[in-house]
């Protein structure tokens, strides 16, 4: 039986290469199937346990990881299973929503600056930068040659970063807009579920196209060999924590984090 392919391979945008969400399987599990994935996804949360603990220890590099996907896409609960894995006091969770009056007075990556993980943190972005190429285009809340001149100035900026010492992963959640429909429908049908719904995402699902280019557009000019994009298929929740747990491990893995060295101590030191 063949091996199925190596997701970090398989499921990352090529620098240069011309994405199309809607040639993309998105309930497309490569191969795995739930039940060994579910057991993959915890021993690759240990992983994560374990290298994060040593990214802290050390405090010399960060890690930040870019959630971003279209309503329903599973983003909050990437971070609510996949992030677990994390001690929370090293990995800071930061939502962007609709900008503030003193965000808006100044360059659209001024309030995403101060929200980058400092040397040993693995910081989380529930939605980017990136919704300044989005929700923006979409809505025409900006002109186009403001909005189309801002893939070079995310390039820049996350070059930046990286020089920093900061890696960036990015993993775009792609789901299908029959599954959005059933996501939506289950939050109506569930008491427990409702408060995350509003009629609002029924004007938003009727621009689904609009959205779809406006994401194809993103990924294609801004998947660096510095901060690449992975595009998650993300209809079936166990692959989506796999792919997201197995990516991000093999990432940091690569960092080869590691304790600081012991300081030297008295010979037969006792605690008392």
């Amino acid at each position: 039986m063949a091996r199925p392919p190596a997701l970090r391979d398989a499921l990352r945008v090529k620098p240069g290469s011309r994405v199309r969400l809607e040639r993309i399987d998105a309930g497309a599990t490569h191969g795995r199937d739930k039940t060994s994935a579910i057991a993959a996804t915890t021993r690759e949360m240990e992983r994560l346990r374990s290298l994060q603990d040593r990214l802290w220890a050390e405090a010399k590099r960060s890690v930040l990881v870019v959630l971003q996907g279209i309503d329903a896409a599973g983003k909050d609960g990437t971070i609510a299973k996949v992030m677990e894995a994390f001690n929370p006091q090293g990995c800071p969770v930061s939502s962007f929503k609709v900008p503030t009056p003193e965000e808006l007075g100044h360059d659209f990556l001024w309030r995403i600056h101060k929200r980058t993980p400092r040397k040993g943190e693995i910081g989380i972005f529930n939605r980017s930068h990136y919704e300044d190429v989005l929700v923006v285009r979409v809505h025409d809340i900006v002109p186009r040659k403001v909005w189309a001149a801002r893939y070079d100035q995310i390039n820049a900026f996350e070059d930046t970063l990286t020089k920093g010492g900061t890696t960036i992963v990015k993993f775009f959640l792609t789901i299908d807009r029959e599954e959005q429909r059933q996501r939506f429908q289950d939050r109506v049908d569930d008491p427990k579920k409702r408060w995350k719904f509003s009629m609002g995402d029924l004007e938003e699902r009727k621009l689904w196209d609009d959205y779809q280019a406006a994401f194809d557009e993103a990924l294609s000019k801004t998947s660096t060999a510095a901060a690449p994009w992975y595009v998650i298929p993300a209809n079936r929740n166990w692959f989506r924590n796999l792919a997201v747990a197995t990516i991000l491990a093999d990432t940091i893995a690569e960092l080869k984090p590691a304790y600081p060295p012991a300081p030297d101590l008295p010979a037969g030191l006792v605690i008392e």
